[in-house]
């Protein structure tokens, strides 16, 4: 397996040919002893995943990374990672494809849509033992997108921006350093929760919402303190900690 170190805005950085998972393989290295921060990325992966055990659809071109933290925030904040993410991602592809600024949106928890389509997705993943890691997972589809999704989905080359994974991942490590920056381990998420509904997709509007036992609408209110989707239906607001938005158009 070859692999490169490099610096990333002041990041250690592992560039790999293929891996399974970015994400598998920083959570495997934190379990040798590798306590971060780091990147990993790949060319490719033969087994990326998405939310919930999901394919995540792994062409060349695309950019696959992970970001690897320790002790990012107290093992109750680390959810809001997601947010601080999806902040970090779109001011990375608004730096790349300033002219599809105004078409993106943050839909919640962790995708980001381009014209209504998904263009990036973030998975976070912890553990404990033998310290408290996240693996922050980043997709972003440059230049291939699947056509077989439940939520449909584009990229920067359909859109006419061409950008290099390369090129997506330096705005992205700067990005992230910013945003985390802001978050400080999660003293300050008011900031980030106002910035991310500046930019959420469906606000004040009828959504569809997706629970492991059921799917209702409502409208979307905005976001609790703690991070949770806010949507008001006929028995009130409900705060809905994990499920999947949908109806936005598509």
């Amino acid at each position: 397996m070859n692999r490169e170190a490099t610096d990333l805005a002041g990041v250690r950085h592992i560039a790999y040919g293929t891996l399974g998972s970015t994400n598998a393989e920083a959570l495997a290295l934190a379990r040798a002893g590798e306590r971060g921060p780091l990147w990993i990325t790949a060319r490719t992966q033969s087994a990326g995943r998405g939310r919930r055990g999901s394919a995540w659809v792994s062409a060349p071109g695309n950019l696959f990374a992970t970001l690897l933290l320790t002790e990012p925030s107290p093992p109750a904040s680390a959810a809001q990672l997601s947010f601080v993410a999806g902040l970090a991602v779109h001011d990375a592809v608004a730096a790349c494809a300033p002219q599809l600024g105004p078409a993106l949106k943050l839909k919640w928890p962790n995708d980001l849509l381009l014209g209504g389509r998904k263009l990036a997705g973030i998975l976070i993943e912890g553990e404990n033992e033998p310290a408290f890691v996240v693996a922050v997972g980043i997709g972003v589809n440059c230049a291939a997108h699947p056509s077989d999704t439940p939520f449909p989905a584009t990229d920067l080359a359909a859109a006419g921006a061409l950008v290099t994974p390369e090129a997506m991942l330096a705005a992205l490590a700067d990005a992230m350093q910013r945003r985390l920056a802001q978050w400080r381990g999660g003293e300050a998420f008011s900031s980030i929760r106002v910035d991310w509904l500046k930019r959420a997709a469906g606000l004040g509007e009828e959504i569809k919402v997706r629970l492991p036992e059921r799917e209702f609408s409502g409208r979307f209110e905005g976001l609790d303190e703690a991070g949770r989707l806010l949507v008001a239906g006929p028995a009130g607001v409900m705060p809905v900690t994990a499920g999947e938005v949908f109806g936005l158009g598509n």
